[in-house]
């Protein structure tokens, strides 16, 4: 009998998500002039680039997290 080793995971290819679905996950607004939306705005768009969209939504959510945390206009 021969056993065929498994990938390891950082070997997987990169899942396909249904169709426009990433646009979804990746939904997300940077803040013009601001250092840290712009630098994962960059990311963002190099990993949807090379297909990681697992990483490209990570930096949606931390576009999404800053843009409503740090910038958020304080309620009166």
């Amino acid at each position: 009998m021969t056993v065929v080793p498994s990938k390891r995971p950082e070997q997987q290819p990169f899942p396909q998500l249904p169709t426009h679905f990433d646009a979804w996950l990746l939904d997300c607004a940077p803040l013009p002039d601001c250092d840290v939306c712009g630098a994962n705005w960059r990311q963002l768009t190099s990993c949807k680039q090379s297909g990681d969209i697992t990483q490209a939504m990570r930096h949606a959510t931390e576009i999404r997290d800053h843009a409503s945390g740090v910038h958020a206009s304080p309620s009166n």
